[in-house]
């Protein structure tokens, strides 16, 4: 059995079937990306000139944001370690025979 024509989809450069209605990949029909106007799919999926990739950073990750609180734990660690050792030196000095 030969394969079935096909030809590729302007909009995402699938194998469409030569008498399909829509694309089986994307959905893209005559009204939606077909007709003469469509743009040609290149292949790459390269992005286009005009892209910005400090806003698609942006919008992607968000903004950067400081890790405080690995520094306020150790900052409480370190006060509470400091309490405990005056303590037990108190209770030394206390309890010394």
């Amino acid at each position: 059995m030969p394969p079935k024509p096909t030809f590729p989809c302007p909009m995402c450069g699938a194998d469409v079937p030569l008498k399909a209605k829509a694309c089986p990949h994307c959905g893209a029909c005559d009204k939606t990306g077909w007709n003469e106007e469509a743009t040609g799919y290149d292949g790459l999926g390269l992005p286009d000139d005009d892209f910005d990739y400090e806003k698609f950073k942006e919008e992607e990750f968000g903004q950067p944001h400081k890790v405080r609180g690995k520094r306020r734990l150790w900052w409480w660690t370190t006060v509470i370690l400091a309490i405990i050792l005056i303590i037990l030196s108190l209770a030394n000095l206390m309890f010394r025979d």
